[in-house]
C-alpha cells in the first residue's frame, strides 16, 4: 500500500517529538492522563518494554509485576493519554520481542542492565 506525499506530509506533521527514544529491554516510566467524571489526574506505569511495534500507528507494550501478577499495557506512540515517558534504565537484549519474560518470575527475569549512551 503506498501513501501520497499528501497523507505522509500530514503524518510526519502529527508526530510526537517531545518523546524519548526507547527500545525492547528498556524499563520505562509512563505518565498517562485518566479521566475520572469531569477531573483528570496523571497516573504513573512503571515497567519493562516489552514489544515496539512500528509502522503508521506505532505502540508499545510495557509489562510489570503488581503484587505477583504480571500487567500489559499497550500504549499507542502518538496518543494524547501519554503525558511523559521517562527512560529509568536500558537492558542488552538479544531479540526485538521480549515474550519470553512472560513466563519468567523474579530473579530469573532480570536483564544485562547497561549505562545510556545512547
Amino acid at each position: 500500500m503506498a501513501t501520497s506525499p499528501i497523507i505522509a506530509k500530514l503524518l510526519a506533521k502529527a508526530q510526537r517529538t517531545d518523546l524519548p527514544s526507547f527500545r525492547p529491554g528498556d524499563t520505562v516510566r509512563v505518565q498517562v492522563k485518566i479521566k475520572e467524571g469531569d477531573k483528570e489526574r496523571i497516573q504513573a506505569f512503571e515497567g519493562t518494554v516489552i514489544k515496539k511495534a512500528n509502522g503508521l500507528q506505532p505502540s508499545f507494550t510495557v509489562r510489570k509485576m503488581s503484587f505477583g501478577q504480571g500487567v500489559e499495557r499497550i500504549f499507542p506512540l502518538q496518543s494524547r493519554v501519554i503525558e511523559k515517558i521517562e527512560v529509568l534504565r536500558s537492558a542488552k537484549v538479544r531479540r526485538a520481542k521480549l515474550y519470553y519474560l512472560r513466563a519468567l518470575r523474579g530473579k530469573a527475569a532480570r536483564l544485562k542492565e547497561v549505562d545510556q549512551v545512547r
